[in-house]
């Protein structure tokens, strides 16, 4: 089965280093024009320059996910640059967070306003375009295994990655008389594969090097505190050894965004080797017994990461 996106135009919104610059990545390399979206314009451009060193076409379109009026100029530059739009990745948010005895108003009303006017705004907009035009597209919003089940320290982006999943099931049902196809895709904690975000970061992800202030992040030091998770020695957290990357992402949307997955809408599709599906009380064989997935189909050709993230 060949996946082709040609003549496909898609729109990224968080094309940030890791997930969101995978997946435009990905949609290039199987043939979109990508327009990048990002509130940091810097980001939007290395985005944009990833893709075109890989051989895509690729515009940068910076803009913040939240203020309707930056919304409607970037939408429409893409449709002034690019002529139309069939596909939309809704991927930017705000990471990061405390936990519920700790998280400020002001930073769980930011994260909360970035996922649901960013999925609102971008669905309604870019939607009322395809559904003027008869465009049978595909709309995709990024949640989380956050927003499916319990984790200390994150409780703003818990809250809003659980309504992204809602979201996505009711905007499925409003605009699937037009032939719009919405669903979900559900990563859990990837490991970078960008080659300049390891550069600069290191390989390995969240699971072998928590972030400062990610999941978890500090608390206050008072004297009734309980820790908010483990830290000690613990098996393998994931069946197949590994949650894969944003390569991996990548190609599950791809495909996710082709005429293959015409009839699927109101879903969410999961890539993470079993990390969700797995019971709380099942501890997965050693490392070293792990089979692990096969080798990594790798989209970024100028990097040799592919060896490693095998």
């Amino acid at each position: 089965m060949e996946i082709s996106l040609e003549g496909k135009v898609a729109l990224v919104t968080g094309t940030g280093p890791n997930i969101g610059s995978g997946i435009a990545l990905a949609l290039a390399r199987y043939g979109a024009t990508v327009a990048c979206n990002d509130l940091n314009p810097a980001a939007a451009k290395t985005a944009v320059e990833r893709i075109e060193r890989n051989g895509g076409k690729a515009i940068a379109v910076p803009g913040d996910v939240t203020d309707e009026q930056q919304v409607l100029g970037y939408i429409n530059k893409v449709v002034e640059t690019c002529g139309h739009i069939d596909i939309l990745v809704n991927n930017a948010a705000l990471l990061g967070g405390m936990g519920v005895l700790d998280e400020s108003a002001e930073f769980f009303g930011r994260a909360v306003q970035v996922a649901a006017m960013g999925n609102f705004l971008n669905t309604k907009y870019v939607g009322r375009h395809m559904a003027e035009r008869g465009i049978r597209g595909s709309i995709v919003a990024i949640s989380s295994s956050n927003g499916w089940s319990g984790s200390a320290g994150v409780i703003a982006y818990a809250f809003h990655k659980g309504g992204v999943n809602n979201f996505v099931r009711a905007a499925a049902m409003d605009l699937a008389p037009y032939g719009i196809r919405v669903n979900s895709f559900t990563p859990t904690a990837p490991t970078p594969d960008n080659p300049e975000l390891v550069a600069e970061q290191g390989a390995g992800g969240v699971l072998d090097r928590p972030r400062s202030g990610g999941i978890g992040g500090e608390t206050g030091q008072e004297e009734w505190r309980r820790p908010a998770r483990w830290s000690g020695a613990r098996p393998p957290l994931v069946p197949m050894g590994t949650t894969g990357t944003p390569s991996d992402i990548g190609h599950c949307v791809a495909w996710m965004c082709s005429d293959y997955a015409r009839l699927i809408t109101g879903c969410d599709f999961v890539v993470d080797g079993g990390a969700r599906a797995k019971n709380f009380a099942y501890a997965p064989a050693p490392a070293s017994e792990v089979a692990g997935p096969v080798p990594l189909v790798p989209l970024d050709v100028t990097g040799e990461l592919d060896k490693e993230l095998t």
